[in-house]
């Protein structure tokens, strides 16, 4: 009973709303309300405030869902690390991926879920702020994001590859049949980029920077899903990496060059809570990690394209 309290207040805090936070746990509207009152008296504290509707949790309410949240973790944690006695791991996966490693994040689920077939994946695509935010409140097991540029504290991390940059324009375009441009080149033609909101275009500012260029894009998104839709159009160029080319595979409209003076690369790995014990499908995720070697294998893809 302590547990589906504390999964109430949970969600009470996720929702900000007692209708909704119902649904999300299945239940009636007062069989949550109950629950949160017998919680209230368990604890000899008043957690919500109520006038009659949810206005909002009292700072003791918000201290003890950062205990619930943490609770809740190692209770699933629990039950999972148990299965394994039952006939191997079982459970769900919750990864927080940035958008610039969508690209390669098969090439880690792939292996997990062949070596864990009893264990479903949920992939979110999330900023590395969001991510760090997951983790911190047990709402992800795990992420996969820069590991250098902005490090994420209390965090483990598996380095997996590392992130080089190509410049993709038309075909028709003046720099299409270069080998390769430099930064300086590149910043001078219509950039579609993503906006700082995202750490891949905060990398690029600092490569920029680094060597005195200013990125000013006529266009700006949080999604590299309208940056490959501006591009495609012909009117447009990007900055991507370099992983990107399996996406671009096949489009035979568009060329993707080497990015020179400087060459530039980011490490993305996976990173998880740094605290023990690890819950069970946080702790194969890095085993699995551990084993590949992305960086070999992302560089046999189709990278000719960038030729």
């Amino acid at each position: 009973m302590f547990i589906r309290q504390m999964t109430y207040l949970v969600a009470l805090a996720r929702e900000r709303h007692f209708g909704r936070a119902a649904d999300a746990c299945n239940v009636t509207q007062p069989t949550l309300s109950s629950g949160l009152k017998a919680l209230e008296r368990e604890l000899d504290m008043r957690l919500v405030i109520r006038e009659p509707r949810f206005m909002g949790l009292t700072p003791e309410g918000e201290r003890v869902v950062e205990w619930a949240g943490q609770i809740l973790a190692d209770y699933e944690s629990l039950k999972q690390d148990v299965e394994v006695f039952r006939g191997g791991l079982r459970g769900t996966l919750h990864l927080g991926v940035i958008p610039a490693a969508m690209p390669a994040v098969a090439r880690l689920t792939g292996p997990f879920s062949a070596r864990y077939p009893q264990v479903a994946i949920d992939v979110q695509s999330m900023t590395s702020v969001e991510i760090q935010r997951g983790l911190d409140r047990f709402e992800i097991d795990a992420g996969l994001t820069y590991l250098e540029n902005e490090p994420l504290s209390h965090a483990r991390k598996m380095a997996l590859y590392r992130e080089r940059y190509l410049f993709v324009t038309n075909r028709a375009g003046p720099c299409a049949n270069s080998q390769a441009i430099t930064w300086q080149d590149a910043v001078n033609e219509n950039l579609c980029l993503l906006n700082e909101s995202m750490q891949n275009r905060r990398v690029l500012n600092n490569i920029a920077h680094s060597i005195g260029l200013e990125l000013a894009p006529s266009v700006t998104t949080n999604s590299f899903l309208a940056v490959c839709s501006h591009v495609s159009t012909g009117n447009w160029s990007s900055i991507i990496p370099h992983t990107f080319a399996y996406i671009f595979a096949g489009c035979e409209d568009l060329a993707l060059i080497d990015l020179v003076e400087p060459v530039h690369s980011q490490m993305i790995g996976v990173v998880a809570s740094d605290r023990d014990p690890l819950s069970p499908v946080a702790r194969a995720l890095l085993a699995c990690a551990g084993r590949l070697d992305l960086d070999a294998e992302l560089a046999q893809g189709p990278l000719e394209l960038a030729s």
